[in-house]
């Protein structure tokens, strides 16, 4: 047997939190330790940079110290550079790593060069010597030095390994006054060996902290949706039973009365008078019939329904099913008013279930209505949403708020002889096919039952 068990588990089961935390976690922690690689890899390359720079950068101002000629050289006091400047100016591009030493004065203009080409040249669109000139000490790789263009200084171009172009103040000791600038292009061999160890310890790092996060917490979530599934499983279980046991209950609760009647009935049929017989055979298949609906009702609101959805025009199916209870109609002087306009468009569904919900609608109208009563079906198009709502109104006595918030629950029911699933029933058929089933009643105002389905496009 079909038990019929809330969305919310139904849906749990579509649910593997493991796939998804393998694949969500796998992007995330991917993502954030390349990201963290790179921060690091930038940062400590910037490090490495900055502190060569600081080491020239010393060097020079103690070399300017001890050298009082050359320093008068860069600040103008002596135009004309002698042998003993001349050596020690060459020293600079002696250094470790030198490619080329430029030296400016104030007036941005090269006044020596390692390379004699570039002596008497003057740039005034450089950011670095500008900032060098107000007494930063600036360095920037080749990646950086291709960036900013200026290439018109016809710098030394590397086919590989890093390539820095450091600029350092030259500063007057006394009065701490920048006469002039330095600047060096290097091809730090030493440092570029040790950013590629930095690189590829930052990467191994990146990707073993990064997998062994991602397995423990593989880990604990493998074992959390384990344990999730088992507690699923009993809670299905506990379902299962609760279900069964209000079934069972609702049968054993309306089987009595119906079972006690054809008790009763059988005897006056055996030890009656004759005239009687007739009369208690008669509610003997009332009954029968009376349990014959219970159990079709039952094992409609438990067996599972697949049902192809086709268009279907509501008109002819609402009229067929007001004929079918135009006799009871008629016999308790009930008025049925039909207001469903002929140009209603056809709705998504199937027309068998569609028609077993407004019989089931139309029932419990027509035991809400008192002798004389009244009841209206109409039909409406929202062209918003391109819904259709079919509404069937009774001017019955309408319900409490207690009883309209458990309305459409299994089982509960306000009629003496009800078992509680019609209404259920149709509430499942209708958000089956994709709409929805909605009650508006209160107490002295009747019931308004609202069934919205998609219309056929």
């Amino acid at each position: 047997m079909f038990i019929l068990l809330p969305a919310k588990l139904r849906n749990l089961q579509a649910f593997s939190l493991t796939r998804w935390f393998a694949v969500v976690a796998l992007a995330s922690i991917a993502v954030i330790a390349v990201a963290l690689a790179v921060l690091l890899d930038w940062f400590f390359s910037d490090r490495l940079l900055r502190q060569q720079a600081v080491l020239t950068a010393e060097f020079v101002d103690s070399l300017m110290r001890v050298e009082q000629p050359m320093l008068q050289f860069v600040a103008g006091s002596d135009p004309k550079a002698s042998p003993h400047v001349l050596t020690a100016l060459s020293h600079l591009a002696a250094m470790p790593d030198v490619l080329r030493a430029n030296v400016y004065n104030r007036e941005r203009m090269v006044i020596w060069s390692s390379d004699a080409r570039l002596i008497g040249r003057q740039y005034r669109l450089n950011a670095n010597l500008e900032a060098a000139l107000r007494g930063e000490v600036r360095v920037q790789r080749d990646d950086d030095f291709v960036e900013h263009g200026v290439d018109e200084r016809e710098a030394p171009r590397l086919q590989n390994g890093i390539f820095m172009e450091t600029y350092v103040p030259v500063v007057m000791p006394e009065a701490g006054e920048v006469v002039g600038a330095i600047e060096f292009y290097k091809r730090p061999r030493a440092l570029h060996q040790a950013l590629q160890e930095l690189h590829a310890y930052v990467v191994i790092g990146a990707l073993v902290s990064g997998s062994f996060l991602y397995l423990a917490l593989f880990g604990l979530i493998r074992r959390a949706d384990q344990t999730m599934q088992r507690q699923r499983e009993q809670l299905l279980d506990h379902e299962k039973l609760a279900v069964i046991g209000e079934m069972s209950t609702a049968v054993a609760h309306g089987i009595r009365n119906p079972l006690a009647s054809i008790r009763s009935s059988a005897e006056l049929i055996q030890d009656g008078p004759p005239e009687l017989s007739q009369q208690s055979a008669a509610d003997v298949i009332s009954e029968c019939d009376r349990l014959e609906h219970w159990v079709s009702e039952l094992l409609s609101y438990a067996r599972p329904m697949h049902a192809e959805q086709v268009p279907v025009v509501l008109l002819p199916l609402i009229e067929a099913c007001l004929n079918d209870s135009r006799r009871e109609f008629q016999r308790r002087g009930i008025e049925v008013e039909n207001l469903v306009p002929a140009s209603l468009p056809a709705v998504r569904g199937n027309a068998l279930l569609i028609g077993q919900v407004l019989r089931s609608l139309l029932s419990n109208a027509l035991e809400a209505c008192e002798s004389a009563g009244h009841i209206r079906v109409q039909a409406v198009l929202d062209e918003s949403c391109r819904c259709v709502t079919v509404s069937v109104t009774d001017n019955g006595p309408g319900m409490s708020p207690a009883q309209l918030r458990c309305a459409g629950q299994p089982f509960f029911t306000t009629k003496p002889r009800g078992l509680g699933v019609g209404l259920a029933l149709a509430r499942r058929i209708v958000e089956r096919l994709g709409g929805r089933l909605e009650i508006d009643s209160a107490p002295g105002r009747g019931t308004s039952v609202h069934i919205c389905m998609p219309a056929h496009a």
